[in-house]
């Protein structure tokens, strides 16, 4: 009697364990495919893009929460408007502008594919930031990048799209990217 209540309760358990499996290994995902990656944001309302940095998105975008990581220390945006991607990426660094506009574009151009374009321009933003701006391309897209630094912080502004839609919404990612904020610890 004792040696079937015990395989009884093996029993039990055991069929428990494989429930929770079956729960993380078919139920989670199912769960996570469940959710939307895109998500709408707020029109006008400054976005936390991390380490204190806030950008208002242009009217109609969408956040891609599975690229967006904001953190303390640094942080990541992605932006999509139709088929436009507008990314900005904030990182501690300690280098000048032209260093940190050079490492940019190294970046960019490590895409096999892309290259820079013309010549880099100054840019600044509505809250007084500096910074340096520029284009790029690749086969059948374009895009422009734009790099600020403010108190140990790189903020790099990428946009990319095909030529037809990325033009008709340059007005208002250049606004957005005016809009690039950084708060102030309290």
């Amino acid at each position: 009697m004792k040696v079937a209540r015990r395989l009884l309760r093996n029993l039990a358990g055991s069929l428990g364990i494989l429930g929770a499996l079956g729960i993380v290994t078919v139920g989670l995902p199912a769960i996570d495919r469940a959710i939307p990656a895109v998500r709408p944001v707020a029109a006008g309302v400054p976005y936390p893009v991390g380490a204190g940095v806030t950008v208002v998105p242009p009217p109609g975008a969408m956040v891609d929460v599975t690229q967006t990581r904001p953190s303390g220390e640094r942080g990541t945006a992605l932006f999509l408007i139709g088929p436009v991607r507008y990314a900005i990426v904030v990182t501690p660094f300690d280098g000048d502008l032209a260093a940190a506009a050079a490492r940019l574009e190294r970046k960019i151009t490590e895409v096999r594919g892309y290259q820079i374009t013309g010549t880099q321009l100054g840019v600044s933003t509505v809250g007084g930031l500096h910074g340096i701006q520029g284009g790029y391309m690749a086969p059948g897209r374009g895009g422009r990048y734009a790099v600020f630094l403010t108190g140990g912080l790189s903020i790099e502004v990428t946009v990319a799209g095909s030529h037809p839609e990325f033009g008709g919404l340059a007005a208002a990612v250049e606004a957005s990217t005016r809009s690039i904020t950084v708060v102030e610890a309290a």
